[in-house]
């Protein structure tokens, strides 16, 4: 439960417990959900229309979001995962494979968070090593190779920042995975479905086109290590979560992404199937504009792309 959705959530308990209730006047049973039932519906309107920063990371990180395998469930057909990245072994952080999107050939990958404590454990909650980005770029390779394009769904606080990863290179295997995004001769198109941190999520969100659900946040360092850093104290995370503009209308001001998808009322976690169905019909529409573009004109237009951020910003 979110704190700002105690009174949501509360009212919708009431609403279950009169669903639940045994009496003669069904009647009016029945009025009553029903009037309750508007009232929710506008007080997650209201609610949801006026979330600050702070609490938009916050629904960004709900665990009841749609992860990376429920998109993939919905949205690509015979998908074939791939593994390793045929350097020093695999990464279940960051998952990718082959499928077919709208009947078109694709490549897919993105990073998995894990929906209970095995699965979380199992994926690293998210956070890939140097082999899961290595695995990224032997994949955006393979899509070259066979001129299909690339979607990549970004859900990560950031890169792992173990011991182990940097020794294995961290760094570089991100800078590379950002160098092989740039010069790749086949169409990339990002979605940020959640958490956009950091490195851990340019590496693979350095797309033609970048997507970013409306309640989804992208950004340099997550707030609360913003606020260690500049505070010297994560409690200022709220302060930090202003400060770092890292929400889509914020990204889309600033022209670091091309769109936002809408989420249903209440958040992507309240409707899950209707969240990615819309995130599909954005995707394709952008695959649908990239595939009229040759290799060149895609090379030479995602480097002007990424050569013009941060110039002439209202």
């Amino acid at each position: 439960m979110l704190d700002f959705e105690k009174p949501i959530l509360e009212l919708e308990h009431k609403i279950a417990e009169l669903r639940n209730a045994s009496s003669d006047d069904r009647l009016n049973i029945a009025e009553e959900i029903s009037r309750m039932e508007k009232k929710a519906q506008r007080l997650i309107q209201q609610t949801y229309s006026k979330l600050t920063p702070a609490q938009k990371v916050k629904v960004a990180r709900h665990p009841n979001r749609p992860h990376l395998k429920d998109y993939i469930s919905q949205m690509i057909e015979d998908f074939t995962p791939l593994a390793g990245d045929r350097l020093f072994g695999e990464d279940q952080a960051l998952i990718g494979g082959l499928g077919r999107f709208n009947g078109q050939s694709v490549v897919v990958m993105g990073q998995e968070k894990g929906d209970d404590t095995d699965s979380r454990i199992k994926h690293n909650f998210g956070m890939a090593r140097p082999e899961g980005y290595r695995k990224a770029q032997r994949l955006m390779k393979m899509a070259e190779q066979f001129n299909i394009p690339v979607i990549t769904l970004v859900d990560t606080a950031g890169a792992y920042p173990g011991l182990g990863a940097e020794e294995r290179g961290q760094s570089e295997a991100i800078a590379k995975s950002i160098e092989v995004s740039l010069n790749l001769k086949s169409p990339i198109v990002a979605t940020i479905i959640g958490e956009g941190g950091s490195g851990g999520a340019i590496a693979i969100a350095t797309a033609d086109k970048v997507i970013m659900l409306e309640h989804s946040i992208y950004s340099v360092i997550s707030p609360e290590g913003c606020a260690s850093i500049l505070w010297r104290s994560a409690d200022y995370a709220k302060d930090a979560a202003g400060a770092l503009k890292l929400t889509a209308d914020d990204m889309l001001k600033n022209r670091l992404i091309d769109a936002i998808v809408k989420e249903p009322l209440g958040g992507a976690q309240r409707q899950k199937e209707k969240a990615i169905r819309r995130v599909q019909v954005k995707i394709n529409e952008s695959l649908q504009e990239l595939n009229k573009l040759s290799p060149e004109q895609l090379v030479n237009a995602r480097h002007a792309k990424f050569l013009q951020m941060g110039r002439d910003v209202a």
